[in-house]
């Protein structure tokens, strides 16, 4: 049985998410005037938002991780069924170029872009790993009843502590490589993105286990 419900789910809260990412930068960086500060503060606050309300009313369909990270590790752990990876991963994919075009569209871009934000070196690669390992543990140890909230604070909160401002996610990076705005991404930098992303996952995914009580 094909569970497209999980599936259409995934690509739903993906494509929302990164709208509300990509969306509010784009109308942070357009009324911040050139404060930086002032402009990440905005799309910080719109992204918090959207994933809360998203974990919330998508989470009862498909757990709502819009992030292949996640369902890597849930599977590793076997609280995701393996034949469900494979159509997660796809439409966490679609749903995060959908959600960088839907935004484009409302602001009157041009849809289909790349982006030309570069986003490279050690000291981003390594912010990555540490902001995919912190939601990672997040998500991992969170109460079933908290997790919306607790997913939603700790991305908030990691998009201002890391030099990378916390992607956090392949399906983030992969989206984001299609808007040249504020949140945008080159494409070359995004495997080493995705890269730093996995270790950062299964470290947390270790932590977690090394943790866990008698």
């Amino acid at each position: 049985m094909i569970h497209w419900r999980r599936y259409f789910a995934e690509l739903v809260g993906t494509a929302a998410l990164l709208c509300a990412v990509i969306g509010s930068g784009i109308m942070a960086e357009q009324l911040a005037q050139g404060n930086m500060a002032i402009a990440l503060l905005a799309n910080t606050l719109a992204t918090v938002f959207a994933l809360y309300v998203l974990i919330e009313t998508l989470g009862p369909v498909s757990g709502a991780h819009f992030n292949p990270v996640v369902s890597l590790v849930l599977v590793l752990r076997k609280d995701l069924a393996q034949h469900h990876f494979l159509g997660y991963v796809v439409a966490q994919l679609i749903g995060a170029a959908l959600g960088a075009w839907v935004a484009h569209a409302m602001f009157d871009l041009e849809i289909l872009q790349w982006s030309t934000k570069v986003r490279t070196g050690p000291a981003q690669w390594f912010a990555e790993a540490v902001a995919t390992g912190g939601l990672l543990f997040v998500v991992l140890r969170s109460p079933s009843d908290k997790a919306s909230s607790l997913v939603a604070c700790y991305i908030g909160a990691a998009y201002w502590f890391t030099a990378s401002t916390s992607f956090a996610n392949p399906a983030a990076a992969f989206g984001r490589m299609f808007s040249n705005t504020f949140a945008g991404i080159s494409p070359a930098d995004v495997p080493a993105f995705v890269v730093a992303q996995i270790v950062g996952g299964l470290l947390a995914m270790v932590l977690v286990a090394a943790l866990k009580s008698e």
